[in-house]
């Protein structure tokens, strides 16, 4: 699997409340944009129908740390 990058623009207080909520479930911001995205897909995919492709949404989603 290829692992691209992206940047994007963000309002510095949105990105500071998306690192607190990152934060208070163990992730880094990153990581918890990945499970935001994948969420979004699978959501998707339940309401639309399969997108083609092989990597499904519920796969590689890394777990909190929180307990």
């Amino acid at each position: 699997m290829a692992i691209k990058s992206i940047s994007i623009r963000i309002e510095e207080e949105m990105l500071r409340k998306i690192g607190y909520v990152a934060d208070y479930e163990g992730r880094s911001v990153n990581s918890h944009i990945l499970v935001l995205i994948r969420e979004n897909i699978q959501n998707f995919e339940t309401e639309n129908g399969v997108i083609d492709g092989t990597i499904k949404p519920d796969v590689n989603v890394k777990p909190t740390r929180k307990k």
